[in-house]
């Protein structure tokens, strides 16, 4: 299962949506697709708005500025993601305020 933890101005995402084999995972897809395309946007408008770490077990996202449109966006963000949980309780989870 992925995990999406929001706890101040961290963001963190870990885990495997299991959905299906590796390359076929559309969950594990939708997710990737989300976060990545909310970082791009944000440090496109301002790279230092946020900062990001991925490894092996997932991806840290720091809210560095909490202006108008980076809140949008990572709002944005969440909302989709509580969209696919919906759809996919069993591949993802959100976890807001732990």
């Amino acid at each position: 299962m992925i995990l999406v933890t929001r706890e101040g101005s961290k963001i963190q995402v870990t885990g495997h949506a299991l959905y299906d084999s590796y390359g076929k995972d559309i969950v594990c897809s939708a997710v990737s697709s989300i976060i990545i395309t909310t970082i791009n946007g944000i440090i496109s408008i301002d790279p230092n708005a946020i900062s990001y770490k991925q490894n092996k077990d997932g991806i840290i996202l720091e809210i560095k500025k909490n202006d108008n449109v980076t809140s949008k966006l990572i709002d944005n963000m969440i909302e989709l993601l509580t969209k696919l949980s919906n759809d996919y309780p069993k591949n993802i989870q959100i976890k807001e305020g732990v």
